[in-house]
């Protein structure tokens, strides 16, 4: 099946997410989404100003008055669950943003001992140990035990980034002292000597009553919303021995079945890939570099060899665990990870994606729905529009009708390149051109079982038919800067 994912959110998203979903589920169906990642629904220390990423209650999906009322920015706890039934009523798997890094927002103030730590290498110690008081305790007033009893505590943390030590303020990374050390875990990215620190009070996966919280919480998260499957943020800061022991008491104890989608943000498919394989192959990756390879050819133009697009991409090394996205909410404009694609270059990054073999690929909501919103930056007010893809609706049926058999590759000019679908005995197939400069051609041989044959461009940027002649072979065209998707009339 030719499946394909909606990032059904992005960074700026203002209104009821949960219940503008539900009401696009069949929508989203006929245009050929197969599975929606929805936005982390968790309760957030920043209340409806959070996006779920500065997670304060895991159990709070928006049915709890904590930090500043019952919703979440997104809705409520039974719109996030109607939405989830209306998908698959329309036979739209649904993925939940889980977050498993950090907590943020604690309840009370513990005093704990620290020291901290350079923040370009987390290995080097700057202070001495000190008694310091944080916000490192969480007991959930408002929910009162209900679903768990747990409380979080020093204990259950390995870092922090705010302190107060004799009544003033400090901001850093602190190393917390608790009884698993008072050294960082090493089963994490060693970007920054070691990546196990990345905002908020960091979770302590050593703690085996965590452990076994987390265990207990994903169950009950299961059972309560019926989610299909997974997106996980921020892998490159997670315990890798604690990751590989929860997925599989998912896989084990909770559903076989459940698709796991990581977040393991790196700009080398090498680094995914040696994560991959420690994790057993039990989760798929987004496909960094590939986005990236979209980035610079859509800044280079002409000057790009679009026969490299796909070179270092993690769809080239393992195309089974690769996820491809031309861009997410990290990436657009304004963001942590600023690097969009521009407007040109996407019909173009979203057909490789689209039309590829190999590729499962995620359409970014405004691509498809456009979007505006401002934000500041270096004290300025900036408005951004993000117009939709128009040629979208269509490649996705391209995708549905055409985008189906064994991949002929013609990689073999730097600004015009083509590849052939052959179809299979349901689905014809196609051929789909690119050019990031002039007008461009290719002659294609696709048989004397094709001889005779016509073809007219499904996405309708060029408006003749191309006929085949007594073996099967043509010139097919595409125009500057753009992607035809040649199919038989």
């Amino acid at each position: 099946m030719n499946g394909v994912i909606i990032q059904y959110f992005h960074w700026y998203h203002s209104g009821n997410l949960w219940n503008e979903f539900a009401e696009k589920t069949e929508f989203l169906k006929n245009l050929g989404f197969t599975a929606a990642w929805l936005p982390p629904a968790n309760k957030c220390s920043l209340g409806k100003e959070g996006r779920g990423y500065d997670v304060y209650d895991l159990y709070d999906l928006g049915e709890f008055d904590q930090k500043d009322g019952i919703p979440t920015r997104y809705g409520t706890k039974e719109e996030y669950i109607n939405a989830i039934n209306k998908a698959h009523e329309a036979g739209i798997s649904v993925y939940a943003d889980i977050v498993l890094n950090h907590r943020m927002g604690g309840d009370e103030e513990e005093k704990i001992t620290v020291h901290g730590v350079n923040e370009e290498n987390r290995n080097e110690t700057i202070t001495h140990p000190m008694e310091v008081s944080a916000c490192t305790k969480f007991t959930y007033p408002a929910r009162q035990g209900k679903y768990s009893d747990f409380i979080w505590d020093y204990h259950c943390f390995s870092g922090i980034d705010s302190v107060k030590k004799d009544g003033e303020k400090m901001k850093g990374v602190f190393k917390i002292h608790n009884e698993y050390g008072t050294e960082w875990t090493d089963a994490v990215s060693h970007q920054f000597g070691n990546f196990d620190y990345l905002m908020g009070a960091d979770v302590e996966y050593r703690n085996p009553h965590v452990v076994q919280e987390m265990k207990n919480w994903i169950k009950w998260y299961f059972d309560t919303t019926k989610v299909d499957g997974i997106r996980l943020d921020a892998l490159k800061h997670l315990s890798s021995d604690f990751l590989k022991e929860w997925i599989t008491y998912i896989k084990k104890e909770l559903n076989p079945d459940c698709y796991v989608l990581g977040e393991f943000w790196k700009d080398e498919a090498e680094k995914i890939s040696y994560f991959s394989d420690k994790m057993d192959d039990l989760i798929s990756c987004f496909d960094a570099p590939l986005h990236y390879n979209f980035f610079t050819a859509s800044k280079d133009g002409k000057d790009y060899d679009l026969t490299q697009i796909l070179k270092g991409s993690f769809l080239e090394k393992k195309p089974v665990f690769s996820v491809s996205f031309v861009e997410n909410h990290d990436t657009q404009k304004l963001q942590s990870l600023e690097s969009a694609v521009k407007d040109w270059f996407k019909p173009l990054a979203y057909a490789i994606i689209l039309l590829s073999e190999d590729a499962y690929p995620c359409v970014f909501y405004p691509d498809l729905f456009g979007a505006e919103y401002t934000d500041v930056k270096d004290g300025e007010e900036i408005k951004i529009v993000m117009p939709k893809i128009e040629v979208l609706p269509p490649l996705l049926q391209a995708r549905r009708q055409f985008a189906h058999g064994e991949q002929v590759n013609y990689f073999d000019h730097a600004n015009c390149i083509a590849w052939v679908r052959k179809g299979n005995q349901e689905n014809p197939g196609c051929i789909v051109i690119i050019s990031n400069s002039d007008e461009g051609f290719k002659e294609i041989d696709l048989g004397p079982e094709n001889a005779h044959s016509k073809y007219i461009d499904f996405l309708k940027q060029r408006n003749h038919e191309i006929v085949t002649d007594e073996n099967g072979k043509a010139t097919f065209w595409v125009n500057s800067g753009s992607v035809s998707v040649w199919v038989k009339a």
